[in-house]
């Protein structure tokens, strides 16, 4: 309906209105918070946990409200049928700009349950999301450096132990734990810079993913492994933000949750090679398959079929037209 807007005009629109939503539910969410938290019974937190996941849901279709007013987007995404709102899911994804949070939280809403990352602590200072991702269990982490690691191994042990018991609260009720392996944003001079032996991706670091699966294993039903990918080119959020993103395309695998997916990533030296070797795979495959994309991309726009597209096996999502 907006979408005619000048790119600027646009984006400090979808400011406007990313700001005004977020400050709509700001207050409602730390008053459930508080509510929750004054009382340390189990059932009274479950319940309160409940109701702060229903703020956050309604948080995200408000912002999808937006983006379909201001945005024009052909969305091409395949794989959602076998997702469930109430389960519990380990989803790991390629990372190229912040636009890719906004854009899985649209493509997931209500197909699962809200989607929780990892943080670092230093982003609980961030004005008012900060304490939202508080009141909201997201686990903030402080990730020690390999230095630091080395010269202080009981780091490690702290990180780990972290993770445990922030992995501990998702027990409670249903939770897709969303992890960017890569840990940063892939741009092309990251790729080029840190050796990478991708085309498109950066080395996936593996000891997140391990210790979710080994703390979750007995409640998550799959692994959903999401490939991004803007075939126009590099995105930065503020691009999006002015409409000047046309296409996203979305491929979603599910992938079961083997035995030998699960162990002690820390400490069991031959599981932590296999799971690496498994990771690994999984980003090679994901590395052709960007190519792949982006190259039917470029195959489409040149006899002009850039438009409604369709995949074989796939869906065409009309509710994101």
């Amino acid at each position: 309906m907006l979408h005619w807007l000048p790119g600027p005009l646009n984006g400090l629109f979808s400011i406007a209105w990313l700001s005004a939503n977020t400050l709509l539910w700001f207050v409602p969410l730390i008053f459930a918070a508080f509510l929750k938290w004054v009382v340390p019974a189990a059932p009274w937190r479950a319940w309160w946990d409940r109701v702060l996941n229903g703020i956050a849901q309604t948080w995200v279709a408000l912002n999808n409200l937006g983006m379909g007013l201001t945005k024009k987007i052909r969305w091409r995404v395949n794989g959602l049928e076998h997702l469930k709102e109430r389960g519990w899911y380990l989803v790991l994804a390629n990372h190229q700009s912040w636009t890719d949070i906004v854009v899985l939280q649209k493509v997931f809403h209500r197909r699962l349950p809200f989607l929780k990352f990892f943080l670092k602590k230093e982003l609980i200072y961030v004005p008012f999301l900060g304490i939202a991702w508080w009141a909201l269990d997201f686990p903030f982490m402080k990730r020690s450096s390999a230095a630091a690691v080395q010269k202080k191994p009981e780091t490690q042990a702290r990180d780990v132990a972290e993770t445990v018991k922030a992995c501990e609260k998702f027990k409670r009720l249903p939770i897709a734990v969303m992890n960017f392996a890569e840990g940063t944003r892939a741009t092309a001079a990251k790729i080029l810079e840190k050796g990478s032996p991708y085309s498109h991706l950066l080395r996936p670091k593996a000891a997140g993913a391990a210790l979710v699966l080994a703390a979750l294993k007995e409640r998550l039903q799959s692994i959903v492994d999401v490939t991004v990918v803007y075939p126009e080119g590099p995105v930065s959020f503020w691009r999006f933000l002015c409409g000047k993103v046309r296409e996203i395309w979305i491929h979603v695998e599910t992938i079961p949750v083997h035995e030998e997916l699960l162990g002690d990533y820390f400490r069991d030296r031959e599981f932590q090679k296999r799971f690496q070797k498994w990771l690994n795979d999984l980003w090679e495959a994901k590395d052709r398959r960007i190519e792949a994309m982006k190259r039917e991309w470029l195959r489409r726009a040149a006899s002009g079929k850039t438009g409604r597209v369709f995949q074989p096996g796939g869906d065409w999502d009309e509710s994101m037209a």
